[in-house]
């Protein structure tokens, strides 16, 4: 997910997809522990997708106690 993409949503939607995203690595992490994924590359790229998304929260709620 492109930041510009994450930028253009609100933050109720940002809460939910980073929502969606967390649950979605906590369960690629299971499955890479049982057995190795096909493409664990993966579980880095949503990890990335993770920190995009709590960056953009983190950022507007700053700029909401301004």
């Amino acid at each position: 997910m492109k930041p510009s993409v994450i930028r253009e949503m609100t933050t109720e939607e940002v809460a939910d997809q980073l929502a969606e995203v967390k649950a979605s690595v906590a369960s690629l992490r299971m499955q890479h522990a049982i057995s190795p994924l096909e493409n664990p590359i993966i579980l880095r790229d949503k990890k990335k997708v993770v920190a995009r998304l709590m960056t953009e929260l983190t950022k507007r709620s700053k700029e909401a106690q301004l």
